[in-house]
């Protein structure tokens, strides 16, 4: 697995797709927060509060995740490298986790630096150091393993496809209903019980939950369980071309 996971670290940073995830993601929410006004610009509201960041990430996230990983498995179709890495000694799952987690770790490196909006809203509040801990941490850690989702459906996407903006669009079509869908369905109905229901499926209502501060159990439960349903539909899919 780590040989593969160093493999495609290198592919990622010898080429410009780690470089121009990291710039965009940073770029964007940036300008959110401290140039273009509006409710989530922290100098206009006079509030200490990182509210864009947290807003913005999971619709950023929708187009850089399949982005990065469009490629972990379309691209070796295409290059002709696929055969020869089925027949490497490595298991389904090593192949599987080692791209996974390489794409893991690039969006943890554009998430990391933003770690300083939080440092510089603690300096600017009034008293220093007034600021909601609980829910930027909370949303931190949730944009965390929402991320982790992402890619793991957009790793699936490109088992299935080959084709790289194939697998991009289906990504980001499985990703936004996963995201926003199941809340729109829910949004049909009267009954408090199917509302619920429907809530629970969908990505936003566990995101917004651990965005106030407390991790529930329950909501790490959900991503981690979500995020291995769709790795394992890309190894049995691996599984069948190998």
């Amino acid at each position: 697995m780590f040989s593969i996971l160093k493999k495609e670290l290198r592919s990622f940073f010898s080429s410009a797709t780690a470089y121009i995830v990291i710039g965009i993601f940073l770029s964007v929410t940036s300008l959110l927060l401290w140039v273009f006004p509006g409710n989530f610009n922290i100098l206009d509201t006079g509030y200490a509060h990182v509210e864009g960041l947290f807003f913005a990430s999971p619709w950023l996230f929708l187009f850089l995740c399949p982005a990065i990983s469009m490629r972990l498995f379309v691209e070796e179709k295409q290059t002709g490298t696929w055969e020869l890495l089925i027949t490497k000694p490595l298991t389904i799952w090593s192949l599987v986790l080692g791209k996974y987690f390489a794409a893991w770790i690039l969006v943890l490196l554009a998430l990391v630096p933003t770690i300083i909006y939080y440092v510089s809203v603690i300096l600017l509040a009034e008293p220093i150091g007034n600021v909601d801990a609980g829910a930027f941490w909370g949303s931190f850690i949730g944009l965390v393993f929402l991320s982790g989702l992402y890619l793991s459906i957009g790793i699936f996407s490109s088992s299935i496809s080959n084709n790289q903006i194939v697998a991009f669009v289906i990504s980001i079509v499985i990703s936004f209903f996963m995201f926003y869908g199941f809340e729109l369905l829910s949004s049909f109905f009267s009954s408090g019980k199917w509302i619920n229901f429907f809530d629970t499926i969908g990505i936003n209502y566990h995101y917004k939950s651990m965005s106030r501060g407390v991790i529930d159990t329950r909501d790490v439960i959900y991503f981690l369980v979500s995020s291995m349903v769709f790795l394992l539909f890309t190894e049995l899919k691996i599984s069948k071309l190998k």
